[in-house]
């Protein structure tokens, strides 16, 4: 009997391997090729990283700058509302204070007319 190779299966085992050899060595010329210009790419990629990092970070400043405008105008309004109250607070007091003493001197006032009538009535009588 005579032996035959199959030449199929040993020829397209050779061929897919010339063809990945050859891929592989495509992707390194391309590669090798491409080298100049992947760091003229990769530095614009950085610098326009970094212009973001920018915006985000003016961003993030403004956004920080008005909720600190916003408490400040918070605090001056709950300022105001508390010196109001406060006055208002005083000015009660005032008016307590002043219709006290009022009552104090009508009562002083109604004593002396009494003792003056007293001493009037004294004086009739003797």
């Amino acid at each position: 009997m005579k032996k035959t190779r199959n030449n199929e299966h040993s020829d397209r085992r050779r061929a897919a391997a010339d063809a990945k050899a050859a891929l592989v060595s495509a992707f390194r010329s391309a590669k090798e090729a491409s080298e100049p210009t992947r760091e003229a790419r990769q530095t614009e990629r950085r610098l326009i990283a970094e212009a973001r990092d920018k915006r985000r970070a003016e961003r993030e400043q403004m956004k920080l700058d008005e909720r600190n405008r916003i408490a400040a105008e918070a605090a001056a309004r709950d300022a105001a509302v508390a010196a109001a109250a406060k006055a208002e607070i005083e000015a009660r007091e005032l008016a307590d204070k002043t219709r006290v003493e009022r009552v104090l001197q009508d009562e002083a006032a109604r004593k002396a007319k009494r003792d003056q009538r007293y001493a009037n009535r004294k004086a009739r009588q003797a």
